[in-house]
Order: C-alpha cells, then structure tokens, then sequence
C-alpha cells in the first residue's frame, strides 16, 4: 500500500457515466492542531477527526462564503462537539465535557441530541439543519440529514487514527447524463455497493488515486485537483475583549479587585489574554458610551 503524503486535502471526484459525484478528505496537520491542544481521551479524539474530516466533506456539498459549523448538544459524556470550516479552508474544532469520557461509543458520548448544521453566510441569511442522532454513528446521521433536507442521496465512511482523519462521501446530484429514474438508481447502488467494501486501514493508508483504482477500476472517474486546508482559530484580541464587556462590569471588577488583571484563555487554541486594571476600566467605559 502507497500512504499519502501528509498534506490536509479535500479532493473530488466525478463519475463521466453517472450523475454521482465523489470527495475524499486527509487532515494531518490540522487534525493534530486541533487536538494537542487538550488533553482529550482516545475516543472523543477519534470523535472529534471525524467532525473535522465531515465540516470539510459538508462545505464541499454545500456552497457559501462565510463558516459552516458542525456541532452535537447531548447529554452523552460529551457536553458539546463541534468542527467548524470556512469557505477559505480555515478548520478547528472542540469538545467539552465535564468528566473525562471513557467510552468510545458515538451514542455513549452524543447522548440523546440532535446534530445541527450552521452555514453562516457572508451573502445570504444565515441557515440552519438539524437531524436526529439515530443509526449510531456521524455517518448515518449525515447520511439522514442529505436525505431530509437535501434530498440528495449520499454516503460517508470516516477513519481516525493518530495522525489523521479522513472521510470519503459520495453524493448522487440532480440528474444530467442519465434521464431514466432506474439506470440513475442503478447506477447509484452499484457505486455505493463498491465504496462499502473500502475498509478504514485503506482510506488511511492508501492514496487517493490507488483508493479510487481499487474501488472502481471499472469505471470512469475523474479526479480534479485537490483543495488544501488549514487549522486556524478564529480569537483575537478584540473579540475576547468583547466577550470580557459581555460579563458585566461588577463581575469583572471583583476578578480585578482579587487578582489585578483579567485573564481569558481561548478554548480553541489555548491562547490566552491578559487585560489589566487600566484596560479593564477602558472597556467598562467604552461599553458605557455606547450603551447611552
């Protein structure tokens, strides 16, 4: 087997044949980014590449400029997860909880909850989906939500392991070469029919052109030039300012009484920030002008 060069990709693919389209996604350095930033257990590590490997998936099937963001509210031993992807490749994602999972499960972590899919635009209102958590995994729940909403028949395999997350979708789109409703289904069952004897040590190991060579040397596809990705959090600053105003100058007065500055840590990507008294008594007053 020929593994893949570590890079963080997004590829499509397309069937000449059949209206099916195809993507397959590797995030390495990006994956690893995200993750060393917390002391996740193995399980919600897994869980959480899957998010990030699907939030790249997603914005690839779905057009905007702006974010789509990823995330499950249960009441599993996960709290939260969610991965979020911008139309410029930018990735990052978190998990929270408050006793460290020791399970692996999806269902065990997700709860009883509902997966929700955010596409905040630059150029349109923003637009939410939500579908139920049933079939016990990311992939059937996917898999639900482009049948509901999209009205799109498609399929999802993740792999995770300790360098890298990757997904393979495939997606049947409106029909263009093939007319007939049967030859469409047709031709749609047999290609996913292949893709289910991929296995997750050969997305993780193979290429993604010997991938394709393995599952439909038969056929013709064609492979476009890969998109890259990136892990970047979106803080700053100037935000964690406005978020430090947002809790009210009385609180933030008594951390500053106790401890002179106010410190707030990102919990994305760790950074933290310090505003000390002068800053602090800036910002109170900034606020107050505005509000009057």
């Amino acid at each position: 087997m020929s593994k893949p060069a570590q890079i963080d990709t997004c590829q499509r693919f397309l069937f000449s044949q059949s209206d099916v389209r195809g993507e397959i996604v590797r995030l390495n350095k990006s994956y690893l980014d995200t993750v060393s930033n917390h002391a996740y257990p193995e399980g919600v590590r897994h869980l959480l590449g899957e998010f990030l490997a699907a939030s790249v998936l997603l914005g690839s099937a779905i057009k905007y400029e702006g974010r789509l963001v990823l995330q499950v509210r249960g009441d599993g031993e996960l709290s939260l997860i969610m991965s979020e992807c911008t139309s410029e490749g930018a990735i990052r994602g978190i998990a929270r909880f408050d006793s460290p999972p020791k399970s692996s499960e999806f269902t065990t972590l997700t709860g009883d909850g509902v997966l929700v899919i955010t596409v905040d635009s630059r150029k349109r209102e923003p637009y939410q989906g939500i579908v139920s958590l049933e079939g016990g995994s990311l992939s059937a729940a996917l898999q639900t939500y482009f049948d509901q909403s999209e009205q799109l028949p498609s399929w999802f395999i993740f792999a995770v392991d300790g360098e890298q997350a990757c997904g393979f979708m495939l997606q049947q789109l409106p029909g263009s070469s093939q007319q007939d409703d049967d030859d469409r289904d047709d031709a749609w069952q047999h290609l996913v029919m292949l893709a289910q004897t991929l296995t997750t040590s050969e997305l993780l190991q193979l290429d993604n052109e010997a991938l394709l060579h393995r599952l439909y040397h038969q056929e013709q596809v064609e492979l476009f030039e890969p998109r890259t990705f990136h892990y970047q959090c979106s803080c700053s600053r100037e935000r964690t300012a406005r978020a430090l105003i947002s809790i009210g100058k009385e609180e933030v007065d008594s951390i500053v009484a106790e401890h002179g500055a106010v410190n707030i840590a990102c919990e994305f990507c760790g950074t933290e920030y310090q505003f000390d008294a002068a800053e602090v008594s800036m910002l109170m007053q900034e606020r107050g002008n505005v509000l009057h």
